[in-house]
């Protein structure tokens, strides 16, 4: 057995590296993702400075990504500087049972943006498909009350697209790829955004 997964398991991991890499050069080299990536950096910047908050949504491994986020800019990334606010809501799991309970999972997220976003705030909502219903439902109910909407997804979108004030779309149609963008698509936001409030000028 120890033998066989040696065996299967070079190769799984060698083929896995190629295509992370393949998937990673594609994404350096593609000027829309760029765009996008600036545009973000600037739309966040301008609410972090207007004295407004961030808020993060994702399902499963996007969930985690949201935290992920939220943490890079609550504490800090690469600068010793000012928090600044954002929120992941999916880390109160009273909160998210409680509207599951009552109103069902499509409005975990949906429920939390009304309650708590207002006008000049944003949403980063995270679907690597681009499909899910509870993400989509966030996305409506920021666009009704004037929050800033962003959207990370893959390649395909699915609604997303429409109902983001921008949109970043990963090169991909793979979900692990797709996570792999995302995360260093947001770990550069965080830089830009950082560095353009906080670092020194001369």
């Amino acid at each position: 057995m120890a033998r066989e997964m040696n065996s299967l398991g070079t190769d799984l991991v060698a083929a896995y590296f190629r295509d992370s890499v393949s998937t990673m050069q594609q994404a350096a080299g593609d000027e829309s993702l760029h765009r996008a990536i600036l545009a973000i950096a600037s739309r966040i910047e301008d609410i972090f400075r207007s004295g407004n908050k961030v808020m993060l949504a994702g399902n499963g491994g996007s969930a985690a990504d949201a935290q992920h986020i939220a943490g890079e800019f609550l504490s800090r990334f690469m600068l010793d500087r000012a928090p600044l606010p954002a929120l992941a809501l999916s880390t109160d799991t009273s909160v998210l049972t409680a509207i599951g309970n009552d109103y069902g999972f499509q409005h975990v997220f949906e429920r939390q943006v009304r309650g708590l976003g207002k006008r000049g705030d944003g949403l980063i909502a995270i679907s690597t498909s681009g499909r899910s219903p509870n993400i989509i439902a966030a996305l409506r109910a920021a666009r009704d009350l004037g929050v800033t909407t962003i959207g990370f997804t893959g390649s395909q979108g699915g609604a997303m697209g429409d109902l983001c004030d921008v949109c970043l779309f990963a090169p991909t149609d793979q979900t692990s790829l797709i996570q792999q963008i995302h995360i260093t698509a947001a770990h550069i936001i965080c830089n830009l955004v950082e560095r353009s409030m906080f670092s020194k000028r001369t």
